[in-house]
């Protein structure tokens, strides 16, 4: 079996609460995190595909194609975006790292058709790091 891995970057904001929550409540669970007036990241993200190369190309999938698939369906919907307001398939989902990880696999699980999505790895942080490979 072999890994393929895309890098890419984006810079969004998001506000971590919870609506069934006091303000109080989510201070106390998100901290600065829960910020009314949003906060940011510089994220990155690593897409690996894992199979095995065509015998007549040599890839497990063409890296061209995996980065047209990561910016069109994830990149240029999160990029410089508020992630609770403006991202399609962020909406109604609490936008921890964890589910951002998740809902990016589920953005990206159905289109790609050359080897198979492994896993999905968001940095959020220099120190913090979330891995998501599926149910």
């Amino acid at each position: 079996m072999l890994y393929i891995t895309r890098r890419e970057r984006f810079s969004a904001a998001h506000r971590m609460f919870n609506p069934n929550f006091t303000d109080e409540e989510n201070l106390r669970v998100f901290g600065p995190c829960s910020n009314p007036n949003w906060h940011g990241h510089n994220y990155i993200l690593e897409v690996v595909v894992a199979g095995t190369p065509n015998p007549e190309t040599g890839f497990v999938i063409d890296i061209h194609s995996l980065k047209k698939i990561i910016r069109e369906n994830i990149i240029y919907k999160v990029d410089h975006k508020n992630l609770n307001l403006d991202t399609d398939f962020m909406k109604g989902i609490l936008p921890s790292a964890e589910n951002i990880a998740v809902a990016i696999w589920n953005q990206l699980a159905d289109k790609i058709t050359a080897g198979k999505l492994y896993s999905v790895k968001l940095y959020e942080t220099e120190n913090n790091y979330f891995e998501y490979k599926g149910e």
